[in-house]
């Protein structure tokens, strides 16, 4: 298959690139970046409603960027055989999806769906929303984040195909710069048989329209 191509194995490694070395930034120093923040903008950090902010700031971003610390890959390791040539494709609509801008760091909320076509082996279905919410931990654009869950999926997976769609509104244009509150944003990638074949495209598309 044109996926198990050098080039492309080496695509896939590149997008799914977490860091190896942990950061040797301190919570403290983050805190202290915090605090100066709040200084900048005018505030007072010193200010009672304020001295636990940078403590509470440090601990929101752990949560918000967690994906720096977890591999997709582990998660999709386990594999079930027992389907008994199910050869269909699998859909997964509606993936709650929050991310950050890698621009203004400001939020990504939407959602994504995701489908495969098993090629002998099925994965538990919340290893799907799994990958979408690792990769999303992180700082993203749109159309990478859309192509590396689908990326991780058909290397992983060994499918026959996936599909990926996010539907999602960035604040980084809703609530600053040119505040278009009811813009959104939508990327697809398709891999394998739903790049070849249209018919299974346009079944996934008509399914996620649902």
């Amino acid at each position: 298959m044109y996926y198990k191509n050098e080039r492309y194995m080496k695509l896939v490694k590149d997008l799914d690139k977490t860091p190896s070395k942990k950061s040797e930034v301190t919570d403290k120093q983050a805190e202290e970046a915090f605090e100066t923040i709040i200084s900048w903008i005018g505030e007072n950090p010193k200010r009672e409603g304020l001295l636990e902010t940078p403590k509470r700031v440090v601990k929101a971003f752990k949560e918000y960027f967690k994906g720096y610390n977890e591999d997709p890959n582990k998660e999709l390791i386990k594999t079930f055989g027992d389907v008994e040539n199910y050869d269909d494709m699998v859909v997964q609509k509606d993936i709650t999806l929050e991310s950050h801008c890698e621009h203004h760091m400001a939020p990504i909320i939407g959602v994504a769906h995701v489908a495969y076509i098993p090629n002998k082996k099925i994965v538990g279905l919340s290893k799907l929303a799994r990958t979408v919410e690792i990769f999303s931990k992180r700082l993203q654009t749109q159309e990478r984040l859309t192509m590396q869950i689908a990326k991780t999926l058909m290397s992983a997976l060994d499918a026959k195909g996936v599909a990926v769609t996010i539907d999602a509104t960035h604040q980084c244009m809703t609530t600053r710069g040119i505040r278009k509150e009811k813009a959104t944003t939508v990327t697809n990638y398709f891999l394998g048989s739903f790049k070849e074949d249209l018919s299974f495209q346009n079944r996934y598309l008509r399914y996620i329209a649902k």
